[in-house]
C-alpha cells in the first residue's frame, strides 16, 4: 500500500481577489511533489461530494445557501475575508469530495493514508456560517462520513493551522465521540481556541502565544494534546494540515521551521501505527508563503509516504 494524493483543478478556479488564499497554493504544492521522491504516491482527481454527504457536517438550507450566491459573473462577497466566484461552488464540491474519496480509500484498506491537495480550505466553516476563506469543513465532512459509512465510532480531528478551527469546533463540541484537538496562536483570528473551550470532555485547545517555536509546540502536543488523544482512544485520525505556523508566514507569527512539522507529522502517524491500524487523512488548511508551504506540504506528504511503504 502507499499513500493516495487528491487534488483537482477546479479547486484552482476558486479566486478571490487580494487574497493570500490563492491558486498558486495549490501550484506550489503541485510543484514541490513533482520530485521524484514522491513517484509512488497513489495520484487521483477528487470527485464532486454530494449535498447528502456535506449535510452530515452541515446544514442543508446553508449548503444550499453557498450553491445560490455562487454568482455566474465577478464576485460576491460573503464577509471581508471571503468570496465567492462562479467556480467556487464546484471547487467546494471538490474539495469535500477529495475528503470523501480519502475516507473511502483509508477506510476499506486501499491505502493506509491520504493527503489532500484542496482549496478552498474548511476548518472554519461553522455548521450553518462560511468564514476565513472556507465553506465547506472537509475535515468534519470526512469524519462524519467514516462515521456513517464504516461505523466509525470514536474520531479525531488533530489541527495544527495556526488559526484555530472553530468550525470544526463548532461541529463537534456537542458529540463526546468526537474528538478536536488543536494548537493555534492567540489571540489571532478567529479569536475563539481558549484553552476553557472544552465542548463536552471531547476539545483540547492549546493557545500558544506569537513568537513560539519548536519548543512550545513539542511541549503542547507532547504534555496536554497526545495523552487526551491517547485517553480518546480514537478508530481514525483526521488531521487539519495547516503550515501557516511556519515562521516565514506572512499572516501570523509563530516561529515554527520545515523540520518542526516533519517531528509533528511523523508523531501523528506513529500514534496512528500504534493505535488506530495507521488510518490517517489528512487536508490541507492554511499556509501563506509559498516557498515555506510547498516545502512544508512536501515534508509532511514524505512523512505519510514512508508509513504507507
Amino acid at each position: 500500500m502507499t499513500t493516495l494524493l487528491l487534488s483537482h483543478q477546479t479547486c484552482t478556479r476558486h479566486i478571490m481577489p487580494g487574497s493570500p488564499e490563492s491558486p498558486s497554493r495549490l501550484e506550489a504544492i503541485e510543484q514541490a511533489l513533482q520530485h521524484e521522491d514522491f513517484n509512488l504516491l497513489q495520484r487521483e482527481d477528487c470527485p464532486e461530494a454530494t449535498s447528502a454527504q456535506i449535510a452530515r457536517a452541515h446544514d442543508p438550507a446553508y449548503i444550499n445557501e453557498i450553491r445560490d450566491l455562487t454568482p455566474e459573473s465577478g464576485d460576491f462577497w460573503i464577509d471581508g475575508d471571503t468570496s465567492l466566484c462562479p467556480h467556487s461552488y464546484k471547487a467546494a464540491l471538490k474539495a469535500a469530495g477529495g475528503a470523501i474519496r480519502a475516507t473511502d480509500a483509508v477506510m476499506s484498506g486501499e491505502v493506509e493514508n491520504a493527503f489532500c491537495a484542496v482549496r478552498p480550505p474548511g476548518h472554519h466553516a461553522e455548521k450553518a456560517r462560511a468564514m476565513g476563506f472556507c465553506l465547506f469543513n472537509n475535515a468534519a465532512i470526512a469524519a462524519l462520513h467514516a462515521r456513517h459509512q464504516y461505523d466509525a465510532e470514536r474520531i479525531a480531528i488533530l489541527d495544527f493551522d495556526v488559526h484555530h478551527g472553530n468550525g470544526t469546533q463548532d461541529i463537534f463540541q456537542q458529540d463526546p465521540n468526537l474528538f478536536y484537538g488543536s494548537t493555534h496562536q492567540m489571540p489571532l483570528f478567529p479569536g475563539t481556541g481558549a484553552a476553557s473551550e472544552t465542548g463536552v470532555g471531547n476539545i483540547f485547545n492549546t493557545p500558544l502565544t506569537a513568537g513560539s517555536g519548536g519548543d512550545k509546540i513539542r511541549e503542547a502536543w507532547n504534555d496536554r494534546l497526545f495523552p487526551a488523544l491517547f485517553d480518546f482512544s480514537p478508530d481514525l485520525l483526521v488531521i487539519s494540515a495547516g503550515f501557516d505556523a511556519h515562521v516565514d508566514d506572512p499572516l501570523a507569527a509563530l516561529c515554527l521551521t520545515t523540520a518542526d512539522f516533519r517531528w509533528l507529522s511523523a508523531k501523528i502517524v506513529d500514534f496512528a501505527d500504534q493505535h488506530c491500524d495507521k488510518r490517517v487523512i489528512s487536508l490541507l488548511e492554511g499556509g501563506y508563503d509559498l516557498r515555506a508551504l510547498g516545502e512544508c506540504v512536501a515534508t509532511h506528504v514524505d512523512v505519510l509516504l514512508d508509513a504507507g511503504l
